[in-house]
């Protein structure tokens, strides 16, 4: 396996990780109280965006030629932490 294709596979392991996270908080907000589930519903919609942002780089990565990917790597690597964070502070807001 080439560094690529394990860097490529490591994303989409994480992506995997987030959805389950995702679909965890969305149950979280369905038991919540009328004024919970609003303020969880946006903090689950802004990481559906964070995921989908991530799928995008992670489509860039995979489509790449040759060395280019290295280059995309270090873009990914950044949007990556970012969204880590983002779920992080999800899961203390929802109480995890």
């Amino acid at each position: 396996m080439s560094l690529k294709d394990a860097y490529v596979e490591k994303l989409k392991v994480q992506l995997d990780e987030w959805s389950a996270d995702i679909d965890v908080l969305e149950a979280k907000v369905r038991q919540a109280d009328a004024e919970l589930r609003i303020k969880y519903d946006e903090q689950v919609i802004v990481l559906k965006e964070k995921r989908d942002e991530a799928k995008v780089k992670l489509a860039e990565v995979q489509s790449s030629a040759g060395e280019a990917w290295q280059e995309l790597k270090k873009g990914s690597d950044e949007a990556w932490e970012t969204i880590k964070h983002a779920f992080a502070e999800a899961r203390k807001k929802f109480g995890e």
